[in-house]
């Protein structure tokens, strides 16, 4: 590839970067991807050992848009794409040491002994709630809409299950915008639910809470690589950004920003118009502080909970709990050392050996993060324990890995709003450098996705945009 004639440069190896580079070039445009890991994916790492195939990063995806099919088509994963097991619809709650089902529809819900009578019935109310005056934490949200028992057992564990968060610190507007929206645009969210429907069936998108869980006979990294395979020649891996600057404008060199970067103990630079910076946060900031220490403050001031992920393989003669559903979620009033267990081997064939079983816990995030600075003894000796009284566990693991994330996942936290507008003022400053990430417009696989191809769009517009001016400029 010639790097003189580069449209794009993006920054970042993670799925964010590569499907954003992936429809760019899909368009017809020359992109080049800085990847400081040799091997694509980011924290998207699926690994084999022994019999057992675990993940590193997210185990999972939530088809919540039609651009997974699409990706799929293209990189010819048809044979390796697999939805999960249909028992995997089914989550529970740990409530007084029992694992109990999350109610799936009406009917469930009224039966569950989940909620009591009294909670039931301030859900029901809650077409009847007013819209709030003031920005409000996801608790206060849910608390003021549907009571507090529906945030103690239902809300609360699924910040910790998703965000490794505390729902008193994470912004509704922010971190849940599609729950916001409904009370901003319909009074409610029953209302908002039905009406909004619609909508989502006009754009092919499906909520959440309705879309198939999906991943790869060999695991969730299978999507990052096959997207680097078919861009093979538009990477260079093992190359560190070390800076970013406006050189001054010579008829020699017209772009707009100049690139520096390490790769093979060598320092290499390139000029580029446009850089997508798809990288954490604090992996961004260092860089963007040579342009805006301003704009780096407050990427450095975003907060990523730290967790441990603990894949650990059963004998499946040691679990008494049928494991018949997707895994369960630990709420906070529950006072436990994990947040929350998924049972890898019902979801998915190929994750344990035969006759064995394959589950993957939490522990820290906002919630407890101290826990994170425990031994792996330590790590084990708890999660272990707390394992064995939910799931009936007489055993003890046959096999077992730790990966620990320092900074995990960023937390949209109160006010998060000013952050985004900082980093929307710094990329109208800096025309043509984007910063892109699940920091903003969220932290699934599936927003990361949509995301990047939005991103795709408007760039490529814009730069076929300024190219025909250009040339009507030269005529």
């Amino acid at each position: 590839m010639n790097i003189k004639n580069i449209d794009i440069v993006v920054v970042g190896e993670g799925i964010t970067g590569l499907s954003t580079a992936y429809w760019l070039k899909k368009r017809g445009l020359a992109v080049l991807i800085l990847s400081k890991d040799l091997d694509a994916g980011g924290t998207m790492k699926s690994i084999t050992d022994r019999g057992f195939l675990y993940e590193t990063g997210a185990n999972t995806a939530l088809e919540t848009t039609p651009l997974f099919k699409d990706i799929v088509a293209d990189l010819h994963l048809q044979d390796e794409f697999i939805y999960a097991n249909p028992e995997g619809k089914n989550r529970f709650i740990l409530r007084n040491d029992r694992l109990i089902p999350l109610p799936l529809g009406p009917l469930s819900f009224l039966r569950t002994n989940l909620f009591s009578a009294k909670g039931k019935m301030q859900i029901l109310r809650e077409p009847f709630i007013g819209r709030a005056h003031k920005e409000e934490s996801i608790a206060e949200f849910v608390s003021r809409r549907l009571g507090h028992e529906f945030l103690d057992y239902a809300i609360d564990p699924f910040v910790a299950g998703v965000f490794a968060g505390k729902a008193e610190q994470l912004s509704v507007r922010s971190a849940f915008p599609k729950l916001y929206a409904l009370e901003k645009n319909y009074g409610g969210l029953i209302m908002g639910a039905i009406r909004g429907a619609a909508k989502r069936r006009r754009r092919e998108e499906k909520a959440k809470d309705r879309a198939e869980t999906f991943s790869f006979r060999s695991g969730m990294q299978t999507l990052p690589h096959a997207l680097a395979e078919s861009m093979r020649s538009e990477i260079i891996t093992g190359a560190r950004v070390t800076g970013i600057r406006q050189p001054k404008r010579t008829k020699a060199s017209s772009k707009r920003y100049i690139i520096e970067y390490s790769s093979k103990e060598k320092h290499h630079k390139l000029e580029t118009d446009y850089v997508v910076f798809a990288a954490a946060a604090y992996d961004a900031a260092p860089i963007i502080r040579l342009l805006s220490p301003e704009t780096a403050e407050v990427l450095d001031s975003i907060y990523y909970s730290p967790v441990v992920s603990i894949f650990l393989g059963y004998k499946r003669e040691d679990i008494n709990h049928p494991l018949n559903g997707f895994g369960f979620l630990v709420p906070s009033k529950e006072r436990k050392n994990i947040l929350g267990c998924l049972w890898n081997s019902s979801l998915f064939p190929g994750r344990a050996p035969k006759n064995h079983a394959a589950v993957n816990a939490f522990i820290g995030g906002a919630r407890q993060p101290e826990l994170c600075e425990m031994s792996d003894t330590g790590i084990i000796k708890e999660t272990t324990k707390a394992l064995s009284s939910a799931m009936q566990i007489s055993g003890k693991p046959v096999y077992w890995n730790l990966t620990r994330w320092h900074k995990s996942i960023p937390q949209y936290a109160i006010g998060y709003q000013r952050n985004i507008n900082a980093l929307e003022r710094f990329e109208r400053h800096f025309d043509g450098i984007i910063l892109a990430g699940n920091y903003r417009g969220g932290i699934s696989v599936g927003d990361c996705v949509k995301n990047s191809y939005e991103l795709a769009q408007s760039l490529a517009a814009k730069i076929v945009l300024t190219s025909k001016s250009s040339e009507r400029i030269v005529l």
